[in-house]
């Protein structure tokens, strides 16, 4: 769709100044995270319009408009279809519950605006599969849809993606991949919305399984083509929170729980096209563990780890070199010939997890601009749907276990 071009009476400053108008649906913490990324990246890089924050949307009609205050957008709506409708919205963020997503994604394309919506794409791959129609049918119109996996923008996972399409691994064996957190280790923990299928579709799976999904095979280059899994809810209750509590036992003196319809943790190994295979642990309950995202991917010539607690570091080990001077080595990812740096600090000063927010939306008005196809797509996010439902439906027929002999 056409960029809004604003006139020198509008603004007051010389025209034409072409500009994206972004309408966002959700507040919460991933909207305050994109919030950051269209806020910053205009002031950041050279970009050929600018993002404007038109709209941000929410039920709540005063916690939308403290969270328009506080993140700088210009207007607060209440109903998504509202925001769809607005002229000057063109591209539409979704950053809701995933229940949502694919309703609010296929109407605004359906609409003509551009679409960037947060991981996993959907709760079902029914719904991916509607989601990636729509984007394909949005593309023959000159629209774009992205899913938002963000840990593709760290610089030196973008690194390490071109080392390995450079060949400096070789073929590749092995894929290693794990996401630990323990915000659910406390039992008496309260349910929220991702502890219920309805609204989050899965658990540490979706959550943070479709990361590392999606890492591996952008990484590797190629696709899961077969996995093979086990998962566990550890807690299977939990308090329900104050004010949600209505028709339930212990509702009046505040004792009421209910019951968590997801998986706390999920193991699984899995093959790539190529044969290399691939191990994935995801999980909320490893105490002590905040956000410990982990990869190492080995091939025939070399290894490449990254450690999202060092996030502007990768460990490289060349195995052409001699036995005798070989080994994992730091490659420090603060150059300005990386990726995404030549527009941050002088090397050596450390971006951290809000910078990838700050690309994406970077990479987002360039894909509109120059007509590029969209990375990662609608088609890509359907892709790890795919492999999420193979999990899980691997993890049910695991579910009974079988005593192994002696």
């Amino acid at each position: 769709m056409a960029l809004r071009e604003e006139t020198e009476q509008e603004t007051g400053t010389p025209p034409p100044t072409a500009t994206l108008g972004v309408g966002m649906v959700g507040y919460a913490f991933m909207g305050a995270a994109h919030s950051q990324g269209w806020r910053t990246a205009g002031h950041v890089f050279d970009m050929p319009v600018r993002p404007v924050l038109a709209a941000i949307c929410g039920r709540d009609r005063t916690a939308v408009e403290a969270a328009a205050a506080r993140h700088g957008w210009a207007a607060a709506e209440t109903d998504w279809r509202a925001l769809i409708a607005r002229d000057d919205v063109q591209l539409v963020d979704i950053c809701t519950p995933g229940d949502s997503h694919a309703e609010i994604a296929i109407a605004a394309l359906e609409a003509g605006k551009h679409v960037l919506c947060e991981k996993p794409l959907a709760n079902t791959v029914a719904e991916a599969e509607a989601m990636a129609q729509a984007a394909e049918r949005a593309a023959a119109r000159g629209q774009v849809a992205i899913v938002g996996f963000n840990y593709r923008k760290v610089p030196a996972l973008t690194h390490a993606r071109a080392m390995i399409e450079e060949g400096r691994l070789g073929r590749l064996r092995h894929v290693r991949a794990t996401y630990l957190q323990d915000w659910l280790v406390d039992p008496e923990s309260p349910l929220t919305w991702r502890l219920e299928r309805e609204r989050a579709g899965s658990g540490a799976l979706g959550d943070l399984g479709a990361h590392i999904v999606d890492l591996a095979q952008y990484l590797a280059g190629e696709p899961l083509v077969g996995v093979s899994a086990v998962s566990e809810t550890f807690v299977r209750e939990r308090p329900v929170p104050a004010g949600a509590t209505a028709g339930l036992p212990g509702a009046a003196d505040g004792t009421a729980r209910g019951a968590v319809t997801v998986d706390d943790a999920t193991l699984f190994t899995g093959r790539l096209a190529s044969g290399a295979l691939a191990s994935f642990e995801a999980t909320r309950m490893a105490a002590g563990r905040k956000n410990a995202l982990r990869l190492e991917i080995n091939g025939e010539r070399g290894s490449i780890a990254f450690d999202l607690e060092r996030l502007n570091e990768l460990s490289f080990h060349d195995h052409t070199e001699p036995p005798t001077s070989a080994g994992f080595r730091r490659i420090l990812v603060t150059e300005p010939q990386h990726p995404y740096l030549e527009a941050w600090w002088p090397p050596g000063h450390g971006l951290g997890y809000e910078h990838t927010f700050v690309h994406q939306a970077r990479d987002v008005v360039r894909t509109i601009v120059e007509g590029r196809a969209p990375v990662p797509s609608f088609a890509d996010g359907l892709q790890v749907q795919r492999v999420l439902a193979a999990v899980e439906e691997s993890a049910a027929k695991n579910s009974v276990h079988t005593p192994v002999p002696f």
